[in-house]
């Protein structure tokens, strides 16, 4: 039995994370969000999620709705 639950990505995988959200690409497409995943070891899905909930945090902390698709929508 693990003494950590699965409640998320580690700080290395967070680190990982963070670094492609701020400096690449805050929406991947789908093969850069695979080898995102790959980098970090987390399966696509669970690495979507953070990218979602990342990006919600973040157009909040810009004073933007969290659920706006981009501009041109």
């Amino acid at each position: 039995m693990s003494a950590e639950p699965t409640s998320g990505p580690t700080e290395d995988q967070v680190e990982i994370l963070e670094y492609n959200f701020n400096k690449v690409n805050k929406h991947p497409d789908p093969t850069t969000l695979c080898l995102i995943a790959a980098e970090a070891g987390l399966s696509e899905e669970e690495t979507q999620k953070w990218f979602k909930q990342r990006l919600a945090q973040w157009r909040r902390s810009e004073g933007l709705p969290s659920e706006c698709r981009s501009v041109t929508d």
